[in-house]
């Protein structure tokens, strides 16, 4: 599964940008697809996910209410809606995917076997 990230950009705080996550070779069916952001120096951390079948999402408490995965099946692709962003969200944004991401394993990285590369995306104050 080759995945492949885009959309990062600069952005003024309180603006918005849109993420995609596409893959190759596959559908993502059957797959949990998550976003993961790392801002210089500091740790790789989880943002967003969706399991692909159920639909099911999930956020981190800090983007919460702020930003919304949503999928294109006929796409095959994943975006990563980010609204009201804030200075702190400036970071690299990694798209990942998992066939095998057990509920309570959603949130950590090292539960996902294929990455894209990332997207940097900065918010400006």
């Amino acid at each position: 599964v080759q995945l492949q990230a885009s959309g990062g950009g600069l952005v003024q705080a309180g603006g918005s940008l849109r993420l995609s996550c596409t893959t190759s070779g596959r559908t993502f069916r059957d797959y949990t697809v998550a976003w993961f952001r790392q801002a210089p120096g500091k740790e790789r951390e989880f943002v967003a996910a969706m399991r692909w079948n159920s639909r099911t999402t999930f956020y981190a408490d800090s983007v919460k209410g702020r930003f919304t995965i949503s999928r294109d099946n006929a796409k095959s692709t994943v975006y990563l809606e980010m609204n009201s962003m804030k200075p702190e969200d400036t970071a690299v944004y990694s798209c990942a995917a998992g066939s095998r991401v057990i509920l309570s394993s959603t949130r950590s990285s090292s539960a996902y076997d294929y990455w894209g590369q990332g997207t940097k995306v900065t918010v400006s104050s």
